[in-house]
């Protein structure tokens, strides 16, 4: 009985995940109350209290599953692609790119991040928690940039840190302007090539890399 109550309790928690995700695409963070989820996810406030301390852990919960699923990606990309980290990178841009358009949940996530939350009042806890989990994903990226150096697949002298802000600030901005205006360009048929173009910045750009000091 107990085994069976907390399997509801976790499909509570979930189904509440969905329609907050659902709610705040539509209308946004700042406009979208508790309330508003409770209604529409047909539970009680109190329920909704159960699972979340406010709206800020419930947004964060969200973001938070998203993070989890790229970890997960890459446990199996190292997996099929052993010894090759350039591979693992190139493959998890693809997804991150591909994804935006043909999963739903990753897209509305997406859509309200860049155009629909405004990181003010309670949602300004928010904002905190990821400029911290930014600057986790630099380190994250110069590790694999790093690998991918000893593996003799980028350049031994790659500036790993200036290379990792560009790759978040690239792929962030495809997605942020495919979700702008979708029709602009077809993002899902393209994706490998422009993260092909990002990994060829890397390999022969001579900006990127660190200069050898004068003898």
């Amino acid at each position: 009985m107990a085994r069976k109550t907390k399997q509801q309790a976790l499909e509570t928690r979930q189904h509440i995940l969905d329609v907050a995700l659902r709610l705040f695409s539509q209308q946004g963070v700042s406009s979208t109350s508790l309330a508003d989820i409770a209604k529409a996810a047909g539970v009680t406030r109190g329920a909704i209290y159960w699972h979340f301390k406010n709206k800020s852990d419930l947004f964060s919960e969200i973001w938070q599953l998203s993070e989890f699923s790229i970890a997960d990606l890459e446990t199996e990309y190292r997996a099929k692609f052993p010894d090759d980290p350039l591979s693992v990178l190139r493959e998890i841009l693809v997804y991150i790119l591909e994804a935006t358009v043909i999963d739903e949940r990753r897209r509305l996530l997406m859509e309200i991040i860049f155009h629909k939350c405004e990181f003010v009042g309670e949602m300004a806890e928010v904002q905190l928690v990821q400029r911290g989990l930014c600057l986790e994903s630099y380190d994250r990226i110069e590790f694999t940039l790093n690998e991918c150096m000893r593996a003799r697949l980028l350049p031994v002298n790659l500036l790993t840190r200036r290379a990792a802000i560009l790759m978040r600030g690239y792929i962030s901005g495809l997605v942020e302007n495919w979700l702008f205006a979708p029709e602009s360009f077809n993002l899902k048929n393209e994706a490998r090539d422009y993260v092909a173009i990002l990994l060829e910045m890397f390999q022969f750009c001579p900006t990127l890399r660190a200069v050898s000091p004068a003898v």
